[in-house]
Order: C-alpha cells, then sequence, then structure tokens
C-alpha cells in the first residue's frame, strides 16, 4: 500500500478549541484557491485546508495511489496535527471536499467511521466519470501537461459568466491547474477510474451532506440526491448558481449549508 502525502494548510487564524473543518480540493485545483473566499463565513471552524498530492502545498505522488489511499493519508494528517498541537486533540472534527475530494469523503466515512462528526461531499458522487475516459486523461496530462487542461475545466468548473463577472478567483483557481504536478495530476485521474462506492453507501453512518451546483454538468444534483439516500443520515442541498466549484462560486451559501448541518451534526 502506498500512502501518498497530503500537506495541511492552516485557512483561518487562531481557533483553539473550535471545532475544526478539514477542507479538500478536488483535482486539478487548490484548497487556499477554493475554500479562502468561504472561510469568512465559517467562523464557527478552524479551518484548514488539504491539497491533493501534486496540487498546491502537497508534494507530488511519486506512484499511483487510490482513494482509500488518500483517506490514509488524510487519516494520518489528523494524527500529526494533533501531535503537533495545531489542533486540539479533543475538538470535534468535520470534512468537506469538491469533486475528487467530495469521493474521498465517502472513502473517509467507510474506512474512518469514527473520525468525523460530519462530512460534506461537495460537487461530488460515489462514482463519477467512466474508468477509460479518466485513463485517457491521464495519459494525456502525463505527456502534455496540466495546461492542455485549462480550457476544458474552466468551462466545466463554473456556471456560465461567473469567469467574467469573478476573474480574480477564477484565475487563482486555474493558476494551481496550471502548476499542478502533471504526473500527481495523472494518478489523481487513475484513483477517480477505480472509484466507485455506490453499493457501498449504506455502510457509511456519519451524517453526510451532498451538496450540488445547480449549474454542474459533471456531476449534476441528481449524484447529490443519490448520495444523500444512500448513506444511513443524509441530507441533499442544491447551491442553484454555482456549476462544480461551490465554495468558490457562491462561498456565503455554500459555507452556510455546511455551518447548519454540521453543528446540528
Amino acid at each position: 500500500m502506498t500512502v501518498p502525502e497530503i500537506t495541511p494548510t492552516l485557512l483561518s487564524a487562531g481557533g483553539a478549541g473550535k471545532p475544526v473543518l478539514l477542507a479538500g480540493a478536488g483535482l486539478g485545483t487548490g484548497a487556499k484557491a477554493l475554500w479562502i473566499d468561504a472561510v469568512p463565513f465559517l467562523p464557527d471552524f478552524q479551518v484548514v485546508g488539504l491539497d491533493l498530492p501534486g496540487h498546491g502545498a502537497s508534494p507530488a505522488s511519486t506512484e499511483t495511489f487510490t482513494v482509500a489511499e488518500l483517506a490514509t493519508a488524510v487519516a494520518n494528517v489528523v494524527e500529526k496535527l494533533r501531535a503537533s498541537g495545531d489542533i486540539e486533540a479533543s475538538a470535534p472534527l468535520y470534512y468537506a471536499g469538491v469533486s475528487l475530494a467530495g469521493a474521498l469523503g465517502l472513502q473517509l466515512g467507510l474506512d474512518y467511521p469514527d473520525l468525523f462528526k460530519g462530512i460534506g461531499v461537495l460537487c461530488s458522487g460515489a462514482k463519477i466519470g467512466e474508468p477509460q475516459a479518466w485513463l485517457d486523461r491521464a495519459e494525456t496530462v502525463r505527456n502534455s501537461g496540466t495546461p492542455t487542461m485549462v480550457v476544458g475545466s474552466a468551462q466545466r468548473w463554473f456556471a456560465p459568466g461567473f469567469i467574467e463577472a469573478n476573474s480574480e478567483a477564477t484565475t487563482r483557481l486555474l493558476h494551481t491547474l496550471q502548476n499542478a504536478d502533471r504526473f500527481a495530476y495523472a494518478h489523481a485521474c487513475e484513483a477517480l477510474a477505480g472509484f466507485d462506492v455506490r453499493d457501498r453507501l449504506g455502510e457509511i453512518g456519519t451524517p453526510v451532506i451532498a451538496i450540488a451546483g445547480g449549474q454542474d454538468e459533471v456531476c449534476p444534483p441528481p449524484f447529490a440526491e443519490a448520495t444523500a439516500a444512500g448513506v444511513r443520515n443524509g441530507r441533499a442541498a442544491v447551491v442553484a448558481s454555482a456549476a462544480h466549484q461551490a465554495p468558490l462560486e457562491a462561498p456565503e451559501e455554500t459555507a452556510k449549508l455546511l455551518r447548519e448541518f454540521f453543528l446540528a451534526a
């Protein structure tokens, strides 16, 4: 088993004694670029960003990994944060992730059922896309680099008109994609190719909120509805204005949904 390394980034100042929210970013994105606009609307939490291998602050992976191995990497991060005193050992722990990081949330619910009090699965699902398409993309990026993904990702990630109205926010997210390690990006594609937990959702007992973007063509609202219906304690919600990057596109609304669900969990 190869466990890649995930580097945490503290996104909110202070927070001693507050519940901890681990905020994960998906394929081609970075936690700070994706979540920083939502942080002011999450005052009840100490927010810690998690980047995929080779993205943002995390070192590049050297070999293929699975979503289950990413889950182990997240558990390792929690252990290190507690040992270092960056988060209090007794603080309640929550997780929210977008796209691949949302899928990772479901895997955490399966493999580490007692680690989190609540899980947010954003713009994601129990299976995303088709395996061959992910393997084809992995090969393309491995050979030609992540900049080949910028135009297509911009079209998929954001609701119509969002880029024009929010150039700073979209630019910083697309820069993360451009700067991502191409081999780690390919490894993440391969992890998605092998991910399908649709028949295991009923094993997840941790409360789960599945949030979809109303404009998301990658993981449309029925994905969130299926996730919420499949787990033991789930709720589905839709952020109507967003596509595939809800914390960036609608930070206040997304944060409100997470806050209300987690603090009631």
